[in-house]
């Protein structure tokens, strides 16, 4: 049905919340720590935003399914899973859940005096980084790969058991290779909040360039993939 689920709703704009306080926080602890640590390295921050999504899978999961990621909304909504109308709604809440979740992230780090970042993807910022059209193309492939694995793993024929735990690891498995590139988004809502309170004008600019429209395309050839193989056993049932 096309009715909207306020608890659905809620769970979406809290969850993207939480991924952003825990993920992007580990960012800005590295950074503000000066790298100090046992914990804190790009495997660290990879674990965070892994962790971080398998912990709400099995805490909201039942409730939304757990996207926390417009990306993954558009490819459940391609492939049959949600309807238009849950999918506009849950993308609303993820974007207001990010920014929500990066405003709360950066009351906190302002405690430590300036704040050095707030964990905004970016591309081409130092010498020798990577093109804008590899970072394109890397968020749009990894996107692909990790709304691939949700979709299968929240399959009906999948073990429904399990899912959460491929689908945090497939997170951590993307971070480990975007990171030195972009940083990695995989997640439009993940990167707005962030590029809004780094305080660069900049990072405005390549959220709209790149990391809304990759990650989105990456997610929409998901779903379709998706919808081709799985459409024997997914049906719409919102």
């Amino acid at each position: 049905m096309d009715g909207i689920n306020a608890k659905a709703i809620f769970a979406e704009f809290m969850g993207t919340a939480i991924l952003v306080i825990i993920g992007c926080g580990s960012v800005v602890a590295f950074v503000q720590s000066g790298g100090r640590g046992p914990g804190f390295s790009i495997l660290g921050i990879a674990m965070a935003f892994g962790l971080a999504v398998l912990m709400l899978a099995y805490s909201i999961g039942p409730i939304s399914g757990c996207h926390v990621n417009p990306a993954v909304t558009l490819g459940a909504a391609i492939s049959g899973r949600i309807t238009p109308v849950t999918a506009a709604t849950y993308v609303g809440a993820q974007f207001v859940g990010g920014i929500v979740g990066a405003f709360t992230l950066w009351l906190i780090a302002k405690g430590a005096g300036s704040i050095t970042t707030m964990g905004a993807n970016t591309y081409g910022h130092e010498e020798g980084a990577f093109t804008y059209a590899s970072c394109f193309v890397a968020e749009i492939m990894l996107t692909f790969i990790f709304v691939m694995v949700v979709l299968g793993a929240t399959a009906k024929k999948a073990n429904a058991a399990f899912a959460g735990i491929a689908i945090g690891f497939a997170l951590v498995a993307v971070h480990l290779v975007g990171i030195p590139i972009t940083g990695t988004s995989v997640n439009p809502a993940r990167s707005l909040g962030p590029a809004i309170f780094e305080g660069e004008f900049k990072m405005i600019g390549q959220f709209f360039l790149c990391f809304l429209p990759a990650p989105m395309i990456g997610g929409a050839l998901a779903g379709g993939v998706s919808l081709f193989l799985f459409s024997d056993d997914d049906a719409a049932e919102e």
